[in-house]
């Protein structure tokens, strides 16, 4: 059996991803041993229990301390003090990365915190509706793509180009995340950032409006919006069910692509008003025939399945657009 990638890896937050990871790089044999913090002292007796750690710590910088690969799984408002809280047990030199949908606002928090350590921001695109300790599970990260997004200006002695610590690092946390099963892509940051806007954060956004309006609507009782939610409608309360505290997050800390995606959705929706109260089938047709095209090509390129998703087993068929931490 090969060795692990990493003789030890130090998970800050253990949720959908946190503890998706930790099962998932035990299974591949990529890491040695596996050492917890989480801010929740419930989350952390959860964790003991649950046994898939090798030690829960009473502190970030304890279970940092020794460690080769630094994974920051938590919110990403809370980035920040989550690493000056590690930062004394993370040693000069070693990898840090995170698992947030964000990544511009992420990599600035992390290098700021953490100048000495090699910040390497890290998404990866999987997930599902759950959050918690109990919620991960090894094989939710196959056949998924993990973006990372290097920085182009490290700090002295890390510079960011061939055969140095900084490259090193980037191509050790490739094999770690190809390990587990996922496709792995590198991508500038901001456009990360946008792209992700695009894919996952809007429709959530969409998501949440939505099931709120529908809630609210006079005239339509809570009772009738759960007895008679039709497919669309459950895959949109699928979606709203995501973790609020961490998708707060991710819209005040990507604002800039967000609003930039929804004023082109807000106008594209302004057209398809006008289609409809004009009575432009034509138009309306021509829209709904390139969109399933597109939904096909995702269905074929592995990222979904074309079963219905009401009732599915998450387990097997998880949709990347819900992920929680």
């Amino acid at each position: 059996m090969s060795p692990p990638i990493y003789q030890k890896m130090a998970v800050i937050g253990c949720g959908l991803i946190g503890s998706s990871m930790i099962r998932a790089a035990r299974a591949a044999g990529a890491v040695g041993e596996v050492a917890v913090f989480d801010a929740s002292e419930a989350a952390r007796a959860r964790i003991v229990a649950l046994g898939y750690a090798d030690r829960v710590a009473d502190s970030a910088a304890d279970a940092c301390r020794g460690a080769d690969l630094v994974v920051f799984a938590v919110p990403p408002m809370a980035m920040g003090e989550a690493a000056r809280a590690a930062a004394p047990g993370i040693a000069a030199g070693v990898t840090v990365t995170d698992v947030g949908s964000v990544k511009a606002a992420i990599a600035a928090a992390l290098i700021a915190a953490l100048p000495d350590a090699l910040v390497i921001p890290g998404h990866p695109i999987a997930g599902t509706e759950q959050s918690g300790p109990d919620a991960g599970f090894a094989e939710l990260f196959q056949n998924r793509w993990t973006i990372l997004t290097p920085q182009a200006q490290v700090q002295a002695p890390y510079q960011a180009a061939d055969d140095t610590p900084y490259q090193v690092a980037v191509e050790r946390l490739t094999d770690f995340w190809t390990a587990l099963g996922a496709n792995v892509e590198l991508m500038d940051a901001a456009h990360h950032d946008l792209v992700l806007a695009v894919t996952s954060h809007l429709p959530h956004l969409i998501a949440y409006t939505i099931v709120g309006a529908a809630a609210d609507l006079e005239g339509v009782t809570r009772g009738e919006v759960m007895k008679y939610s039709a497919g669309g409608f459950r895959d949109f309360t699928r979606i709203a069910a995501s973790d609020p505290t961490m998708w707060r997050d991710v819209f005040l800390t990507n604002k800039d692509a967000v609003l930039e995606v929804l004023g082109r959705f807000t106008e594209d929706l302004q057209a398809m008003s006008r289609a409809i109260r004009w009575g432009e089938g034509d138009k309306l047709f021509d829209q709904f025939s390139r969109t399933r095209e597109i939904r096909r090509g995702i269905i074929a390129a592995g990222q979904e399945s074309a079963a219905p998703n009401f009732g599915r087993d998450v387990r097997t068929t998880e949709t990347p657009d819900t992920k929680s931490q």
